[in-house]
């Protein structure tokens, strides 16, 4: 049986409703749930959701939406399905964390007291911070797979697509799922391909990072797929500004561009480059409540909740822990690390609980299946520290047709039946 709590609207400054519970979760995405159903499994009760949507996504599935081979409404499924049974949702977002006080105050006005606090509320898109880009999304030729209304979008941009300029962007923060940004550039240039015009269609990747992949043995299989569609690739380049009428894109240079020189303070060169497709992956920070608690890793202004990077558990509130995009772990932010955070995150939370030190490790596994065109894809896997680690009895560094399977089918099939109900 779910046990839901209705949402509440209320002026935040009077408090509503105070609940209680031995464990609080906030977020209700692919982490919290997964933790959720793997804390049911192993008997615990008396543990609470805080989520405000009502709908809950397969956001892996996005970029093949973006490429019209994937169905959008395949990638949604109403949050109370996915609420594991036992567990109450608490249908409300959070504001404010205390871990002093150890209360969550939400938006609704409600406090949400705790014993054990996991943090899993994803990863803030910050649009505002490139110029124009919000006023343009989703008109003159600018979309961004990284929302579920603008995925669709970038398919029927791509279709219009005869020649011209393909511009993709990647920042400076970490994103979730790196290989987003590329993936749907190499489909683009396939498209192109397939439908004959790859000759007249210049495909440019303006990105921030400094290489296409930190890997070693994964960066060796993107260099050939960059050479096969001959893409114009320009590392140190910040996305800054967009201008829709004029489909103009302006990139600052980074400060560890060769050619960058200056002083910290001084301005940087600005790059204008004009496109007639362009697919923009937003900087990307911790949610603003967390950045504004105690939970806040306070070496860095993206506010990642400060966690130890094998135990999970914060480094300075032992009742507290965190995993997937909204924690400091120093790895990719996909589902796939979110799949072997999970079960190290209950094991020490249970340990926490007994009152014994968290003893089990992550050792930053994390996965990013790779699409480089209709029908080909490859696996990327690796531990911290970018260390190259395959797990599976194939050639991983090959493009393969059934790894496109894997991820147009098997993947959608573990995040739905397995990972959600705490069985992968």
């Amino acid at each position: 049986m779910i046990i839901r709590e209705e949402k509440t609207i209320t002026v935040r400054s009077q408090v509503k409703e105070r609940l209680h519970h031995k464990i609080l979760i906030v977020g209700g995405g692919t982490a919290g749930l997964t933790v959720a159903a793997q804390l049911r499994r192993k008997g615990v009760e008396d543990v609470g959701v805080l989520e405000p949507s009502d709908k809950h996504y397969y956001q892996a599935a996005w970029t093949l939406v973006g490429a019209g081979a994937y169905r959008p409404e395949a990638t949604v499924r109403p949050e109370e399905r996915q609420i594991p049974p036992g567990i109450r949702w608490i249908q409300d977002a959070a504001e404010e964390i205390d871990p002093i006080k150890q209360v969550v105050h939400t938006r609704g006005g409600r406090e949400v007291g705790y014993d054990f606090l996991v943090v899993a509320a994803g990863i803030q898109l910050d649009w505002h911070k490139i110029e124009g880009l919000e006023e343009t999304l989703g008109q003159n030729g600018v979309s961004s797979n990284y929302r579920f209304d603008l995925a669709p979008k970038t398919w029927a941009f791509m279709q219009q697509l005869k020649g011209g300029v393909a511009l993709f962007s990647a920042p400076s923060t970490p994103v979730k799922c790196g290989g987003a940004p590329q993936k749907i550039m190499y489909l683009t240039a396939d498209y192109a391909r397939r439908r004959g015009f790859a000759r007249d269609l210049e495909v440019v990747f303006g990105s921030a990072g400094t290489t296409i992949f930190a890997v070693p043995e994964i960066k060796a299989v993107l260099d050939r797929v960059i050479e096969r569609y001959g893409i114009d690739t320009r590392f140190h380049h910040e996305l800054v500004a967009v201008d829709g009428h004029k489909k103009e894109a302006t990139f600052e240079l980074t400060a560890n561009h060769p050619t960058v020189k200056a002083a910290p303070d001084t301005p940087r060169p600005r790059i204008t480059v004009p496109f007639d497709f362009l697919h923009v992956v937003p900087p990307q920070s911790a949610p603003d409540f967390i950045k504004q608690s105690p939970l806040a890793d306070p070496s860095t202004p993206l506010g990642w909740v400060e966690v130890h990077k094998h135990t999970l558990q914060h480094a300075r509130f032992p009742n507290v822990f965190s995993l997937g995009d909204a924690s400091s772990l120093p790895t990719s932010r996909t589902g796939a690390a979110v799949r072997k955070q999970a079960p190290v995150l209950v094991e020490n939370l249970l340990s926490v609980m007994k009152g014994q030190d968290p003893t089990r490790q992550y050792d930053g596994y994390t996965s990013c299946p790779l699409v480089t065109a209709y029908g080909k894809m490859f696996l990327a896997e690796f531990l911290y520290d970018n260390q190259w680690h395959p797990t599976l009895p194939i050639n991983t560094q090959k493009e393969r047709y059934d790894m496109w399977l894997l991820k147009k089918y098997g993947l959608p099939f573990m995040y739905w039946n397995l990972m959600l109900k705490g069985l992968a």
